[in-house]
């Protein structure tokens, strides 16, 4: 019998990976027959809607197949090299509708070459990010602070090395002893103070450690600090030395396509052994684009930062780590640590000068995150004698109350309640979704405006 026209062999497909299409965004790679559909588009950076992280629940995650022949391609697509509707569609079709040529891409799985289009409705909107930078009366106390520095040339009589020099005038002018020295300022000392002729400015982390060496007068210190939020990601660069804010930005967590709310993609992670490290390349390669934005917007480059501060919810902090958060899954909610962390820049994959420092802070319970715990310290209830409540509404929500007697703590979802799978109301801030709602006092009448549009509702068309 013959093979019907775009169909494959068993033993066909078993020999070769299969290219995968993916309209409009014109990616494409190759995976292996079995592989689900949503699986390649999240493998490749297409951006399909996944609230329920492919557990086929949500059912935002539709495609419809291109069928014919794409000689520009090399491929011929046809209905066969996909495989059938499998019990979860067939289940979600008897509750929802679903047009006939649409699939759910996360049960629908790759058995030949095929092009698939993704639907506007299917594709992950742009968010609306509004993550201000309020700006408080603090007290300047940055942890890498500038020395500038004269350093005697070597002669005959005192042949000490160069960076032994370098540390008995930093402890003449500035008090500092007992200094370590990362290795790449060790690689660039030499030249550097001869460029400088002898005159450079030293970057000490914690009074303990020399960072980074520049020869010649440098006046300015740069740090980073990192909202990671479960739906947005926040970064605000700021000038150590004044605290002012020199540029902010903010975008969508590419996470999102793996999972819209914390569990899903915790789920993700329990069905695809090794996911998590999808979501920490997700995540930390967001950081490194946020990053160079801020530094581009305020005429700087990503190796003019010398520390970066980050702060989100447990989960978070575990997968821009690199931490597994299965154990967050369930009870009793695990953390792999609740301590304050202090490593390099470089550890987690971001590409800032070489001795950047990165410090995350602590967790306080499974729930209760580095988030809150920054919002702790910025507002200090634990100073005062009066009651205080403290309150943190994000995808989600912490809660304090307390004062300098005690604070009790605790968290719940706020944005997934009501944007997460099977719901029939609500959605995050994209286009489309309602912002502003404006009742005339007279008549009651009530009109409305949508994000992506500028008209009203009752605006003459």
């Amino acid at each position: 019998m013959a093979e019907q026209k775009g169909a494959r062999s068993q033993p066909e497909m078993s020999e070769r990976e299969l290219l995968v299409v993916f309209t409009p965004s014109g990616r494409r790679g190759r995976f292996l027959p079995g592989t689900t559909v949503l699986h390649a588009a999240q493998e490749l950076g297409v951006d399909i809607d996944s609230v329920c992280g492919g557990r086929a629940i949500c059912g935002r995650c539709q495609v419809v197949l291109s069928e014919g022949s794409f000689a520009k391609h090399g491929i011929e697509s046809y209905p066969e090299n996909l495989s059938s509707l499998g019990e979860n569609e067939v289940e979600y079709r008897r509750l929802h509708s679903l047009e006939p040529s649409r699939r759910l891409s996360c049960s629908t799985r790759i058995l030949g070459d095929v092009v698939i289009d993704v639907p506007p409705d299917s594709q992950v909107h742009k968010q609306v990010v509004r993550k201000r930078a309020e700006v408080h009366d603090i007290e300047v106390d940055p942890l890498v602070r500038l020395h500038f520095i004269e350093v005697p040339e070597p002669n005959m009589h005192d042949p000490s090395g160069d960076l032994e020099r370098v540390c008995q005038e930093l402890e003449f002018e500035w008090g500092l002893t007992g200094l370590t020295c990362d290795l790449h300022v060790h690689q660039t000392l030499q030249d550097n103070l001869r460029k400088g002729e002898w005159k450079v400015t030293v970057a000490v982390f914690r009074q303990r450690e020399i960072i980074a060496l520049w020869p010649g007068f440098r006046d300015q210190a740069l740090g980073i600090a990192v909202d990671v939020g479960s739906t947005t990601i926040a970064a605000h660069l700021c000038d150590l030395s004044s605290g002012k804010v020199l540029a902010s930005s903010g975008m969508m967590n590419p996470q999102i396509r793996f999972g819209e709310d914390l569990m899903s993609r915790v789920s993700y992670v329990m069905m695809h052994p090794g996911g998590e490290k999808e979501l920490t390349e997700a995540v930390r390669s967001a950081i490194r684009q946020l990053s160079q934005e801020v530094c581009k917007a305020s005429g700087h480059e990503p190796s003019d930062v010398l520390d970066m501060t980050f702060v989100g919810n447990p989960i978070m902090h575990h997968l821009l780590l690199g931490l597994s958060p299965l154990e967050l899954g369930g009870a009793p909610f695990a953390l792999v640590t609740d301590q304050a962390l202090e490593l390099k820049a470089s550890e987690l994959g971001l590409d800032m000068h070489p001795g950047t420092r990165a410090y995350l802070l602590p967790c306080i319970a499974a729930h209760v995150g580095a988030d809150a715990a920054g919002m702790v310290l910025s507002e200090a209830p634990y100073l005062r004698e009066e009651m205080t409540l403290l309150v943190d509404v994000g995808t989600n929500a912490e809660i304090v109350l307390g004062n300098r007697d005690r604070l009790l703590a605790a968290s719940s979802p706020t944005g997934p309640a009501f944007e997460g799978a099977q719901i029939s109301c609500g959605q995050r801030a994209a286009p489309g979704a309602i912002e502003r709602v404006r009742i005339n006092p007279e008549t009651l009448e009530p009109r409305f405006k949508v994000i992506g549009c500028e008209a009203w509702s009752d605006d003459p068309e």
